[in-house]
């Protein structure tokens, strides 16, 4: 498993005339969304590098979102250049800059089938827990994710990542420092919005898998 990266907090002298300095201040937070509906996302076919097209309701799910991520300060917006992730940033009204890293995790041999049809094969099957043949390890997976999330901490303000449902799972959870296959915890349904920020010095998931009808701010 990847391994957890450390988080070197600094400590801040003051005396009895200086304001407490708030150890979250200009850190980043991060906007995750998941593309809207694409045929195989529809049949829960593993859709890795195939650069499959949203549905007219995939299309319909991301102009949907425009209203509730207009009500993020947003500074900078990354998305995965498969056009399934592209297109969606762009019909919520976004103007992204393409990163490899957002890329979704490369399924080889499994791409284009579904877990059912998998297990026929090889019971019990996971994704997660299973080696992928012709395609990335989780271990590679998570690489990805930490080298995304050293870029993300070098920024200041609000990031909307605009991705695919595994590669944003094993990114909430090296977020928070878990191993990448407790990302099979995190569900993710196509456009929703999750948001990672902070906890003090801590490194939290703020929200996760919320559909339309939340707006920033609103994180109880």
């Amino acid at each position: 498993m990847a391994m957890c990266a450390t988080l070197a907090i600094m400590s801040i002298g003051h005396d009895e005339t200086t304001t407490p300095v708030d150890p979250t201040m200009n850190r980043p937070e991060l906007i995750l969304v998941r593309h809207g509906e694409t045929e195989w996302s529809k049949t829960r076919h593993h859709t890795g590098r195939t650069d499959i097209p949203l549905t007219e309701h995939g299309r319909e799910q991301a102009r949907r979102l425009s209203s509730a991520i207009a009500t993020f300060p947003i500074v900078h917006v990354f998305a995965s250049p498969l056009q399934r992730a592209w297109e969606t940033a762009q019909l919520m009204g976004l103007d992204p800059t393409a990163d490899d890293d957002l890329l979704e995790w490369d399924y080889g041999d499994y791409e284009g089938r579904t877990t059912n049809d998998i297990r026929q094969k090889i019971p019990g099957w996971s994704v997660w827990t299973h080696p992928i043949i012709g395609g990335e390890s989780i271990d590679e997976v998570g690489a990805r994710c930490d080298g995304l999330i050293t870029k993300m901490l070098a920024l200041t303000g609000t990031i909307a990542l605009v991705a695919h449902a595994h590669i944003l799972r094993v990114l909430g959870a090296r977020w928070i420092e878990a191993p990448c296959v407790e990302g099979q915890r995190l569900a993710l349904d196509t456009t929703t919005i999750s948001l990672l920020g902070w906890e003090r010095e801590n490194r939290v998931i703020r929200r996760w898998n919320d559909p339309v009808g939340w707006e920033y701010g609103a994180t109880s």
